[in-house]
């Protein structure tokens, strides 16, 4: 069940998506032959206009049809050396509406979390952590850089990195994509006699192969503490989800060099399964909590997905909008389309790499659920 609403949730993100091609096509002056919730076989449509909107069987995202997407592969059987088209279809229109209809798409993942971002500020929210006092781990054998740095059991951080701490949660959100790195730590250290001193430390991060996050080796103390985020008005909403939608591009960004650190890649890379099943169980524990914490989860994470679409989106490989857009910027820059059969080629290989990530995203899956099922007994 769980995996039914995460990918209910995650087809939401997709079809919202395919609603950024829809919107731009249509002001563009492209005609959108159908638009359709879902996938496979149609269950219900309706033309309106030019259009058929759809509601599909299967619920995994949907799709956009703009005339002359058709064009391209007739252009390569045919041996023509360009892609003919009339000026309302995507290859007859100028190349500059057409990598703008390319850049709709991903740009309203990135709107979408904008907005996600800015709702949560508007709902406010409330999560349990611990004091940013830290313990070592006594036993020797567990690697601890912060103990081989000189920091002790007791020490509050303060600052990693330069950036001010004040939870444990901060730690670990400073630590967690820092694996193989050497980080100023500042501490306040409580000495013997009642006295207090602040310390720095640099210290040099291992990185977890399996799962990619960096280790400072040390553990929170203390109990549980509630932190409670007051709910903001609507214009310092959107400045704050203006913020945290750049925070969280920015650590998008930051992640990708996980996958030059010697990490398993199959627990990097996340195949549809996975992603639905992880949304799905933080949507049902968020709901356990409370309908506002529910949604609160659910935005956090979908917010999460939509970055990382409009990343992955833009990636100029064939195939993908960003190819679509690069051709397209080439084109409009040469005066020249490149030919279809060497786009076709291009293509190719950018379906091969495609599929490649795919394969690894799935096969991280079933060890993911494997395992998972492992825990379960």
């Amino acid at each position: 069940m769980t995996i039914v609403l995460g990918l209910l949730i995650l087809s939401f993100l997709v079809f919202f998506h395919e609603l950024g091609h829809f919107a731009v096509a249509r002001l563009c002056g492209v005609e959108v032959e159908a638009f359709s919730i879902f996938m496979g076989p149609v269950l219900l449509h309706k033309k309106i206009g030019k259009t058929d909107y759809r509601l599909s069987l299967l619920p995994i995202g949907g799709y956009c049809q703009m005339k002359g997407e058709k064009d391209f592969t007739k252009a390569v059987e045919d041996g023509l050396g360009y892609i003919p088209g009339q000026s309302d279809s995507l290859y007859g229109t100028h190349p500059l509406k057409r990598a703008l209809i390319g850049f709709a798409g991903p740009f309203f993942n990135l709107l979408f979390a904008f907005v996600a971002s800015s709702a949560i500020a508007m709902i406010g929210y409330k999560y349990y952590t611990r004091s940013a006092t830290i313990q070592i781990p006594q036993d020797q054998n567990v690697a601890s850089p912060a103990r081989e740095a000189g920091i002790k059991s007791g020490d509050t951080i303060t600052k990693i990195a330069g950036v001010k701490i004040s939870d444990f949660s901060d730690i670990y959100e400073q630590v967690a994509l820092k694996g193989d790195e050497d980080l100023e730590v500042e501490v306040l250290r409580t000495n013997d006699d009642g006295s207090q001193e602040t310390l720095s430390f640099t210290v040099h991060t291992l990185i977890n192969k399996k799962e990619g996050n960096g280790i400072l080796g040390v553990m929170a103390s203390g109990e549980s503490i509630e932190k409670i985020v007051e709910p903001l008005p609507f214009f310092s909403a959107l400045i704050k989800g203006f913020f945290d939608t750049r925070d969280i591009l920015l650590t998008t960004f930051q992640s990708l060099k996980i996958l030059f650190k010697g990490v398993d890649i199959t627990n990097a890379v996340s195949g549809p399964a996975r992603i639905s099943s992880m949304l799905g169980e933080s949507a049902k524990e968020g709901f356990s909590e409370g309908l506002k914490t529910g949604w609160v989860v659910v935005l956090q994470f979908m917010s999460l997905i939509s970055v990382s679409l409009f990343i992955m989106n833009l990636l100029p490989i064939p195939i993908l909008d960003g190819g679509l857009i690069l051709f397209a910027l080439i084109q409009a820059v040469t005066k020249k389309q490149i030919p279809p059969r060497i786009q076709y080629k291009i293509q190719v290989a950018g379906f091969a790499i495609i599929m490649l990530l795919f394969v690894i995203g799935i096969g991280g899956d079933i060890k993911y659920f494997v395992n998972k099922a492992a825990v379960a007994k």
